[in-house]
């Protein structure tokens, strides 16, 4: 099994250098089978784990693995530049983990009009049927765990709530969001609104990107404005790696409590230390294997994947609290991304 990484440049340019090395990979007679992997970046440790993941079931079956990436959250012409290569290079399946829910759509359309299986990993696109299935994450279910986690550690204290999330409109970061409000007890949108709610016990919510560096910044600002906030929600766990740089810088790392989603190893370990208040696992190996044995069997029987596959989630913290099931971080460090 080959895997080939896209070079990070303009969008134009990445064309202009990978085509030839695609189109070298392309299926010929009895050639393996090109599968495409298509992440949102090539940094985030979520994201590296899927790819590792893909890449063991590629070669367990027999197929070729192209991986491709946006150069960071958000970059919608990265690609949709790989979706191109990809029908280029012959690809008969494409995994794809979208960074704009919407803008991506009219690629993922050609590439299916042309034969061409899409499977969305981790966030859905916007609709939902714009891929032919989608194997992630419940993203509200993740929120709502750590939701009610916060309330509990909580308790009386009245709450005053920042939220880092992703980027507007998408529906990950808002359904991680709008969950998490709903397991605290606090007025949000019902599952399926890409709105991010903001009730008064949000002090400050702002776009944090996914990103750590951005995530430190998001929270200084934050606290900056509202130095007395007590819970901070972020969407993923490097921009939670960036709020409690903020707040150990601020003299405040002890006063707050952070809930965050991923669960990989890094995460799991700043629960056991103290760093992370809680996190809700997901398994982003599991996506990449349900999407690989997906592509593998429409290859071979022309048979496609449909509808949502949920693919769990497992709230993680270090001291379990009544009422809501946890899997200790201990126990939690062993998976680290992998098959639950």
């Amino acid at each position: 099994m080959r895997t080939h990484a896209l070079p990070r440049q303009s969008p134009r340019r990445l064309l202009a250098l990978a085509l030839p090395l695609l189109l070298a990979c392309a299926p010929k007679g009895d050639a393996a089978p090109v599968i495409g992997l298509i992440t949102k970046t090539e940094s985030n440790p979520f994201f590296v784990k899927m790819k590792e993941g893909a890449e063991q079931a590629a070669t367990a079956q027999g197929a070729t693995l192209i991986a491709a990436a946006g150069r960071s959250d958000g970059d919608n012409a990265g690609q949709v530049t790989a979706i191109e290569n990809l029908v280029a290079a012959g690809a008969k399946a494409i995994l794809i983990s979208a960074s704009d829910s919407k803008a991506i759509v009219p690629a993922i359309k050609k590439a299916r009009d042309a034969g061409i299986l899409v499977i969305a990993l981790d966030s859905p696109t916007d609709p939902v049927d714009a891929t032919d299935a989608l194997f992630a994450t419940d993203n509200y279910k993740a929120g709502q765990l750590i939701g009610q986690y916060a309330k509990a550690r909580l308790g009386a204290t009245p709450a005053k709530i920042a939220t880092l999330d992703l980027i507007p409109g998408h529906p990950t970061g808002a359904q991680r969001h709008n969950g998490f409000l709903s397991g605290f007890g606090l007025p949000s949108y019902e599952k399926g609104r890409n709105e991010l709610a903001q009730p008064p016990e949000v002090v400050c919510m702002t776009d944090a990107m996914g990103d750590q560096a951005k995530g430190q910044t998001a929270m200084e600002n934050c606290l900056q404005a509202h130095p007395d906030i007590n819970l901070v929600y972020t969407v993923n766990e490097p921009s939670a790696a960036g709020a409690f740089t903020a707040l150990q810088k601020a003299g405040k790392e002890n006063g707050v409590l952070i809930v965050s989603v991923d669960g990989g190893c890094r995460g799991v370990q700043a629960v056991l230390d103290g760093a992370l208040t809680a996190t809700a696992q997901q398994y982003p190996v599991r996506m990449a294997e349900l999407g690989v044995n997906a592509a593998m069997t429409f290859i071979k029987t022309g048979q496609k994947a449909s509808g949502y596959v949920d693919t769990g989630v497992q709230l993680i913290a270090k001291d379990s609290v009544a009422g809501v099931a946890s899997l200790g971080a201990d126990k939690a460090l062993a998976l680290c991304w992998g098959d639950k």
